[in-house]
């Protein structure tokens, strides 16, 4: 993935071979942070694909340095995907697969890849 990435405040994005990689910079305990944040971006800023038809997986990744923060993974979830539908795909409901992981990294941000399933 070495396409340009697109960026507004704390959020880039880019699109290449089919997958749209959206990451925020910076961690917080609210995942309810997330939506208007990620909403705005996408409003304000990105002018790549428009959001398709079909299934669709989505891997998301909240990247920590020291120790994990409290924040419930499946509110996260539900919070970064109502973010991006609308922009990605038409509605949560057609995420056939989800992948939500917690982990270790060099800086703090949460990383969302999506691909089209075919």
């Amino acid at each position: 993935m070495n396409e340009l990435w697109t960026q507004h405040g704390k959020v880039r994005a880019r699109e290449a071979d089919g997958v749209l990689e959206v990451v925020v910079d910076g961690l917080t305990t609210q995942a309810k942070y997330y939506k208007p944040l990620i909403y705005e971006f996408f409003r304000k800023a990105w002018r790549g694909s428009r959001p398709s038809w079909g299934d669709f997986s989505v891997e998301i990744g909240m990247e920590y340095v020291g120790e994990p923060p409290w924040l419930d993974l499946d509110n996260l979830a539900k919070a970064l995907l109502d973010a991006i539908k609308g922009y990605a795909f038409h509605d949560d409901a057609q995420v056939a697969r989800l992948l939500v992981e917690r982990r270790p990294g060099e800086r703090e941000r949460i990383t969302i890849l999506v691909r089209k399933l075919s």
